[in-house]
């Protein structure tokens, strides 16, 4: 067996926004009515879409919304993040990401995202930063109703990438996923694939708990002791440290 393609979560990976996130939901809430309450961004959205996100929060409210209401709840929200991220000067992209990506480039491996955020978000972000030529592939929460921690994203990643390379023949055990969230890392288990914990949204102890290598910044990161492991047939113990 051989590594042959890195799948990204998004939001917390890519770019660590997930403040940003936090604040448009509060914002949100306030605008219906009601109060953000301590802890709840983190229980019910941290690695999940808004959708399941803002579902969630309002079922706990008693507040029980049509599809319709909940689409335009996420419009809304989509609308405020896209006018947050136009004022920034500079987007809060992780440190070290390009060098780590031209590294899985120069090994030939294919890359893709996988999201719970709409394909607008994830769009404007990597065409603002030039990072868009780099992944063939990306799965948003515009393709699936299910949010992490289901693992239909990273399944349907590996569909894509086949159809795009048809002779690739991309198993699950051949993805290695960098998830920032445990919600993340089960959706990426649950599909078969090893994960790099990156603590940009939780701490390194508690991404350790859970993911087969666990970083602090991309630089970190060994890919080639990760490609070794994947040559070996060699599964990490889920506490290891790269």
């Amino acid at each position: 067996m051989a590594l042959k393609a890195v799948l990204f979560d998004f939001n917390g990976v890519i770019i660590k926004d997930e403040p940003i996130h936090e604040k448009l939901i509060e914002q949100l809430l306030i605008e219906e009515n009601l109060r953000p309450k301590r802890g709840e961004f983190r229980q019910y959205c941290l690695g999940r879409s808004d959708r399941a996100c803002l579902n969630d929060i309002l079922l706990r409210r008693g507040r029980f919304v049509s599809e319709a209401v909940l689409n335009a709840l996420i419009a809304r929200k989509t609308q405020a993040y896209q006018t947050q991220l136009q004022t920034m000067a500079q987007l809060p992209i992780s440190a070290g990401l390009e060098d780590f990506i031209l590294k899985l480039q120069a090994a030939d491996l294919k890359l893709a995202v996988v999201t719970g955020a709409l394909r607008g978000e994830l769009e404007m972000v990597l065409n603002r930063t030039n990072l868009d030529k780099y992944f063939s592939v990306s799965v948003t929460g515009d393709d699936l109703m299910v949010s992490k921690p289901a693992p239909d994203g990273y399944l349907l990643a590996v569909e894509r990438l086949n159809q795009m390379h048809p002779d690739l023949n991309l198993q699950p055990s051949e993805c290695l996923v960098i998830e920032d969230t445990q919600v993340g890392i089960t959706a990426a288990k649950r599909a078969g694939m090893d994960v790099v914990g990156i603590a940009n949204t939780y701490p390194f102890h508690m991404l350790q708990r859970q993911a087969n290598w666990t970083v602090d910044y991309f630089s970190d990161l060994e890919l080639e002791r990760i490609q070794e492991v994947y040559s070996r047939h060699d599964p990490q113990p889920s506490v290891t440290e790269c």
